[in-house]
């Protein structure tokens, strides 16, 4: 098939022929017609994580069936679908439940295995699903790994109506997923940006205010949704009230912050991890996206322009997802 192709980490993307996924038993190849980008195309670039090589990029896909290993049932040659991109063994699954993420075997699709920037892709018949009714193909190949992130951050931070909940840095996948999500959950939502012009859109998109994340932010809330990291750490606590909660998933501005341990006792704070999602945060994800959910697109190229794409992913210029078409 062709497919862009990481042949050494760090490294860079070729666009060339690789032998097809294989199809076996219990999985299902699925022909892209859109998938999008996340951070995870650029850390592999560079070593961070290291993939096995040589790689095909794409944790978010949406596609046709088209071929289907022996024991898959449901599922027909030519079903439009969207691929969960978190692929947990099936006995941790059962040993752990919504939490099997956590646990030995936990893949993430265009990370350990081969995505979907290409021709095919092939997954476990488990991570497909029918493609939401009435959504387009582009905002299909938006929502998997962002909402299904934001989704679990929530649930973590057992966030309730009524509360106020703090999006940082509003602009990628992730956060703007929070956004719609706390606001569906029936939060009130305030987000951050170094951006102006992202302030107004977050507002646009539902926000009560929004502010610069280079200055105070005049909020208190009782949750704060953390992807940026040693940046934003400091302000991200202070904005927290007593009690409150800060649940994190990235640090796109570095790996390590510093945390005020009297601050954090005193004031009785939660920090709390989160990555990816289970199969039933997924199906929860997939029923909200059929109900209305909104998903942000920022832009879609074609999938001959990837180069172009990553570098208004690098440039952290987008609000939401940016997609490629399979033309």
């Amino acid at each position: 098939m062709q497919a862009w192709i990481l042949d050494e980490s760090p490294g860079s993307y070729r666009f060339g022929e690789v032998t097809d996924p294989p199809v076996g038993p219990g999985d299902v190849r699925v022909r892209p017609v859109a998938s999008a980008l996340n951070h995870m195309d650029l850390w592999v670039t560079r070593g961070q994580p290291r993939p096995h090589l040589p790689h095909v990029p794409g944790c978010d896909v949406a596609g046709v069936v088209e071929s289907i290993g022996s024991g898959v049932h449901g599922l027909a040659v030519g079903d439009e679908v969207v691929i969960n991109p978190a692929v947990s063994p099936l006995d941790m699954v059962v040993a752990h439940g919504d939490d099997a993420p956590m646990y030995p075997g936990f893949e993430i699709l265009g990370e350990q295995r081969w995505g979907g920037h290409g021709e095919l892709v092939s997954v476990p018949a488990r991570n497909v699903v029918p493609k939401p009714a009435g959504r387009s193909w582009a905002e299909c190949a938006a929502f998997p790994l962002a909402t299904l992130t934001a989704y679990r951050m929530l649930r973590r931070a057992r966030v309730r109506a009524g509360e106020r909940v703090l999006v940082v840095g509003i602009g990628g996948g992730v956060s703007t997923a929070a956004l719609a999500l706390a606001q569906a959950m029936g939060a009130i939502v305030y987000a951050t940006s170094r951006d102006e012009a992202k302030c107004a859109r977050a507002i646009e998109l539902g926000a009560a205010d929004a502010f610069k994340s280079d200055a105070d932010w005049p909020v208190k809330v009782e949750v704060v949704v953390e992807s940026v990291g040693p940046a934003t750490w400091d302000r991200s606590i202070r904005a927290l009230q007593p009690g409150g909660r800060l649940v994190v998933c990235g640090g796109t501005s570095g790996p390590v912050v510093e945390i005020n341990l009297p601050r954090l006792f005193f004031k009785q704070h939660e920090i709390i991890g989160s990555t990816m999602g289970s199969y039933g945060e997924f199906a929860d994800v997939v029923r909200l996206v059929g109900q209305g959910l909104p998903v942000t697109v920022d832009e879609e190229f074609a999938l001959a322009d990837y180069p172009s794409a990553l570098a208004r992913l690098e440039s952290g210029d987008q609000l939401g997802k940016i997609v490629l078409r399979h033309d």
